[in-house]
């Protein structure tokens, strides 16, 4: 089992909070990680109708069961239960005493809000990360190669390739959480709407455009585009929200959580199309910007990335703030450095002043330098861009 960087910060959420809630999209690795750390305990999953039926009858006679705790699988089947697992952990006053998972962020985080506020510490898992795959020795030799797969595990512990998991990923996907979240007579056009988000990761989110390409109400769009984010399929980056004297961009701009599955929607099926497709550009991005995401999850941490555009098209693509100035990243995904790179990051530069550290640029090449005042890293250093300055 590849070992995930999300182990540490699971193993301090126990033993500081009685209930530890592992969510993020399906086939992600949250039950393999829970139950690989919580071993010890009773394993029981909600998919199960039995187990389901049981829990929505007799709440209190299935946590009866579980007098050393349990990992319960795919939790929020059954929102009713979190009420008396409040009572129940109050009650036992142990911590790490429940594991929950779940797959649907609304569906378990509204029932942890309303039920278990306090009470539960929250694991965001992501698929595998550049770091988690280059430790295992599993990291692919090429960026297009890595473009195209992806992260989901069972592409990296299984013996199957993406052309054939994903679509079926997709499928069961529509199937299971699409119509439990949404009333969508047409899933062929809930596909479709899919498909177009991904043709728009890497892009300001117009609400408008893309129901008229879809052929669906604007309210439809943005329904549609909530279940795609609470499923932790994508995530919309917002702007920067401190105006340096310029008109600023108010709109959140589009992406992916993992760009294998952007690039498959995309009709992306090998690295030969990668290297020369239109998209592969955004796509490049989608995936450091994913990257950048997992760190901070995977560490405990809110996402608090943003992106940076005044009315003049000047563009930073992701700013953070430090512990003490602002970190600007440019992403680039050619192989070679371009001097003309710096140019946004020198914009950014002049209005952020002293506020500002020296810009990074990721870009697809593989070395890792500094070049006129920024720190320039190849695609297989990205993680290292996590010693620059940690987030505040």
């Amino acid at each position: 089992m590849i070992k995930r960087q999300s182990e540490a910060l699971a193993r301090a959420l126990a033993r500081g909070f009685p209930i530890v809630a592992f969510v993020g999209p399906r086939q992600s690795g949250k039950t393999t990680l829970a139950r690989g750390l919580f071993g010890d305990r009773a394993y029981v999953s909600l998919e199960d109708p039995e187990e389901r039926e049981y829990a929505l009858r007799d709440p209190r006679g299935f946590l009866a069961r579980f007098p050393e705790g349990a990992v319960i699988d795919e939790a929020q089947r059954c929102p009713a239960l979190f009420s008396y697992l409040q009572g129940l952990v109050d009650a036992r006053r142990r911590m790490g005493d429940f594991i929950l998972t779940g797959s649907q962020q609304f569906g378990l985080r509204s029932g942890i809000s309303q039920s278990l506020a306090g009470r539960v510490g929250l694991v965001q898992l992501l698929p595998f990360s550049l770091t988690e795959l280059k430790d295992a020795g599993k990291l692919p030799d090429s960026l297009d190669v890595a473009l195209c797969q992806g992260g989901y595990p069972p592409l990296f512990d299984r013996e199957i390739p993406p052309t054939l998991w994903f679509p079926n990923y997709v499928a069961t996907y529509v199937e299971r959480d699409v119509r439990q979240l949404l009333a969508v007579r047409d899933l062929d056009l809930f596909q479709r709407f899919v498909k177009m988000c991904a043709a728009r990761t890497g892009q300001l989110v117009n609400l408008s455009a893309l129901a008229a390409d879809c052929g669906i109400s604007q309210t439809a769009a943005r329904e549609w585009l909530s279940v795609l984010e609470t499923s932790y399929l994508v995530m919309r980056l917002p702007p920067y929200f401190r105006n340096f004297g310029k008109r600023l961009v108010k709109t959140p701009k589009l992406y992916f959580l993992d760009v294998g599955l952007a690039a498959w929607l995309l009709g992306i099926r090998d690295a030969e199309t990668m290297n020369t497709h239109a998209m592969r550009g955004p796509l490049f991005e989608t995936w450091v910007v994913s990257e950048l995401i997992k760190q901070r999850f995977n560490a405990g941490q809110p996402a608090e990335l943003y992106f940076w555009r005044d009315n003049a098209g000047h563009e930073v693509d992701v700013v953070f703030e430090t512990r003490s100035k602002l970190q600007a990243i440019e992403i680039k995904s050619g192989a070679t450095f371009v001097a003309d790179w710096l140019g946004a990051a020198r914009k950014w530069l002049g209005l952020a002043g002293e506020e500002a550290l020296p810009p990074c640029i990721v870009y697809g090449g593989d070395a890792a330098y500094d070049r006129e005042g920024a720190r320039v890293f190849g695609w297989r250093e990205i993680d290292s861009m996590q010693s620059v300055e940690c987030p505040r």
